[in-house]
């Protein structure tokens, strides 16, 4: 499984929601929290070109924010991202 990285806070909603996804789907992450450490807010900036959180990269790939994450997920391509077996097809 690659490595995921999620840069956050500790009280953004959004972060609170990608946690519980990522811990749903039994996903290993690294949690980068940004409200404690001023240099980890302008490297998230820099790789992401995004200021708001949380940010997430799987492996190298940027996913983007909650809703991304959401997004993929619905459309079953975080699994295969995760190096998980998709869900099966829906009727």
């Amino acid at each position: 499984m690659p490595l995921v990285q999620m840069y956050a806070t500790a009280f953004c909603p959004y972060c609170v929601r990608a946690r519980r996804l990522l811990k749903r789907k039994g996903v290993d992450f690294e949690e980068i929290r940004v409200d404690m450490d001023e240099q980890q807010m302008r490297t998230m900036i820099q790789r992401s070109r995004r200021t708001t959180v949380p940010q997430i990269f799987i492996g190298d790939r940027h996913i983007g924010g909650y809703d991304d994450l959401v997004e993929l997920d619905q459309d079953d391509k975080l699994d295969p991202l995760l190096g998980k077996q998709s869900r099966p097809a829906r009727p």
